[in-house]
């Protein structure tokens, strides 16, 4: 982060600004981990789901017929096969959330850093306009102290003198 330097110390619209989009950028961070967290949730769902499915093959009783049996060993590999890719996906989610959460955290913590070099920086800036400040020195001038425009003579053009509405010279419009 860059800030033009003005008197004061740096332009304050653009330090304002900056915590501004830092702000923005924290909340769309806190907003991505909670979108992933809600991920993770699904999955939840969806193993809950194929592990009641699986339970419900193995409570069903297809040991009269073999006909039957051989289609309960399909469901049941089938059920294993979709089981074992809701593991599969769960897992990628859950690494998936685990990555937003460290890259939300680690520039949750940047901007931090970041906020507090500027405010560090204002600090400073503020101590060494005090120091300046507190160097100057101010004398009372008097209240009849002549000043430069009282030596201005009143016959000049303009300052309502004898030759006030008299054309300027030549060339000189």
């Amino acid at each position: 982060m860059r800030f033009s330097v003005v008197e004061t110390g740096y332009d304050q619209r653009q330090v304002d600004y900056c915590l501004d989009e830092l702000g923005i950028r924290l909340s769309r961070l806190a907003a991505r981990a909670e979108g992933a967290a809600g991920e993770a949730r699904e999955w939840d769902e969806i193993r809950q789901e194929a592990a009641w499915l699986s339970g419900l093959l193995h409570r069903l009783d297809l040991s009269d017929v073999a006909a039957p049996r051989y289609a309960g060993d399909a469901v049941r590999r089938e059920a294993a096969e979709i089981l074992a890719q809701a593991r599969a996906e769960l897992d990628a989610a859950r690494e998936e959330a685990r990555r937003v959460r460290e890259r939300a955290y680690a520039e949750a913590v940047q901007a931090r850093r970041d906020f507090e070099a500027a405010l560090d920086a204002r600090r400073r800036r503020e101590v060494r306009v005090d120091e300046i400040l507190s160097q100057v020195t101010v004398d009372q001038v008097p209240a009849d102290t002549p000043t430069a425009a009282a030596a201005v003579p009143g016959s000049r053009v303009g300052v309502g003198g004898p030759d006030a509405g008299a054309e300027p010279p030549p060339g000189r419009r």
